[in-house]
C-alpha cells in the first residue's frame, strides 16, 4: 500500500496535475492507478508545457488537414483526454463514479462569456464522450451561471480558479442549484478547485510589506487557514439541511478539491499543502513533483483538514488588523490567475502555428 492509498482511505483522492501523450500511450498514467492515483487535471499551462516543449504530438500535427491552430489543438488535446478517460475507466467504475474523472477546460478567451462557456463546455462534452469527463469552468462573474446550467444539463463540471470564500458560496450554490435542474442529477459529478500556494505567495508578499512582527508571524498560514474555512462550509452546505433532500436521492456532493498545491516558497515544507489540508470527500490535484516528495517523506495527518479551524477563522480575521486587504488579494489572484491561462492558451497557439507551418 502506497501513501496515496492511505490518503484513499482517509478520504481523500489524488488526481494528478499533468498530462502528456507519452502518459498515455505508454504505462505512465496505468502505473500511477495502480500507486493510488484517482484521477487526471489539465489545464491551457500543462498543455503548453506538454506540446510546445516535446516532439510528441507532431504525428498527429502532420496527420491534420487543418491549418486553423486552436482546431489542431482541439484535436490534439480531445485525444489525451480519452485516452486518459479510457485508462481511468477502471477507477471509475470500481468507485461506483466517486473518482475516475479527467477534466478539460474551456478556452479561457471566454472566462468572462457566460453563453460561449456553456457552448464551448457543451462541445467538449459531447467531443470526449465520456463519462468519466469534467469541464473545467471558471468560477467568475460569468462563470457561475454557467456552471448551473452546465449542471443542470447533466455535465459534469470542475469549478476552477477559486480563491476566496466568495467564490467558493457562489460555486456551491450554483452546484445545488443545477442539481435541481438536472433529469438525473444522481449521475453528477463535480469539484469546487480551490486553489491554495498562491494564496500565501500573494499573502506574504504583502505581510512582508508592512514588516512587523505580528504581520512576519502570519506568513505561510493564510492558504491553509482560506482552504479550511472553504472546508467548513462545505459541511454546512453538503451535510446540512440545504442539500439533504438532494443527498436522500442518492446525489452526490460537490466534493472540495485542493488545487495549486506544490510549495512556490523553498523554505516551507514542500509537502505541505498535501499533509495539512487531509479530509472525508475531498481531492488534492497535485503536480509530479509535489507527489513524488508525498510518496518520499510525506506523512498522512488523517482528518488535518479538519484540526484548528477555529484559529484558522481567527488568523483571517486578523489580515485586515494586520493592514492586508484579504479579499482585494484573492480577488485580484483570479484575475491574474484567468490572465495567465489566457496567456498560456495564446502562446500554445502560437507554438502549434509554428509547428502547422
Amino acid at each position: 500500500m502506497t501513501k496515496l492509498n492511505e490518503l484513499d482511505q482517509a478520504g481523500q483522492s489524488i488526481w494528478y496535475d499533468f498530462i502528456r501523450r507519452d502518459m498515455v500511450t505508454g504505462s505512465g498514467l496505468a502505473d500511477l492507478v495502480t500507486e493510488g492515483i484517482r484521477g487526471v487535471t489539465s489545464n491551457p499551462s500543462i498543455f503548453d508545457n506538454a506540446i510546445g516543449g516535446s516532439d510528441l504530438y507532431d504525428e498527429q500535427l502532420a496527420s491534420l488537414t487543418t491549418t486553423d491552430a486552436q482546431t489542431a489543438f482541439d484535436a490534439l488535446a480531445i485525444t489525451d483526454i480519452k485516452d486518459a478517460a479510457d485508462i481511468l475507466a477502471g477507477v471509475y467504475s470500481d468507485s461506483g463514479g466517486h473518482d475516475g474523472y479527467v477534466s478539460l477546460e474551456v478556452s479561457p478567451r471566454l472566462a468572462h462569456d457566460t453563453d460561449g462557456t456553456i457552448s464551448d463546455a457543451k462541445r467538449l462534452w459531447a467531443a470526449v464522450d465520456r463519462p468519466n469527463l469534467m469541464v473545467k469552468v471558471p468560477a467568475t462573474p460569468a462563470g457561475i451561471p454557467a456552471i448551473e446550467e452546465l449542471t443542470g444539463d447533466g455535465i459534469n463540471i470542475n469549478a476552477t480558479l477559486m480563491f476566496s470564500l466568495a467564490d467558493y458560496e457562489a460555486v456551491a450554490t450554483a452546484y445545488v442549484r443545477g442539481t435541481l435542474r438536472a433529469t438525473d442529477p444522481t449521475r453528477l459529478a463535480s469539484v469546487a478547485s480551490f486553489f491554495v500556494s498562491r494564496v500565501d505567495a500573494a499573502t506574504d508578499a504583502a505581510l512582508d510589506a508592512i514588516g512587523t512582527p505580528e504581520a512576519l508571524a502570519a506568513r505561510g498560514k493564510a492558504a491553509i487557514a482560506n482552504a479550511k474555512l472553504a472546508y467548513r462550509r462545505y459541511q454546512e452546505v453538503f451535510e446540512g439541511p440545504q442539500f439533504k433532500e438532494q443527498a436522500n436521492k442518492g446525489v452526490r456532493a460537490q466534493r472540495a478539491l485542493w488545487a495549486s498545491t506544490s510549495t512556490k516558497n523553498p523554505t516551507y515544507r514542500d509537502v505541505m499543502y498535501v499533509e495539512d489540508l487531509i479530509g472525508p470527500n475531498t481531492v488534492n490535484t497535485a503536480p509530479p513533483a509535489t507527489i513524488d516528495a508525498f510518496l518520499d517523506h510525506g506523512i498522512v495527518r488523517t482528518g488535518s483538514l479538519l484540526s484548528d479551524v477555529d484559529e484558522a477563522a481567527a488568523l483571517i480575521a486578523s489580515l485586515p488588523e494586520i493592514g492586508v486587504d484579504f479579499d482585494a488579494i484573492t480577488a485580484q489572484l483570479q484575475v491574474d490567475g484567468v490572465a495567465s491561462f489566457a496567456a498560456a492558451y495564446d502562446n500554445l497557439l502560437g507554438t502549434i502555428s509554428a509547428k502547422l507551418g
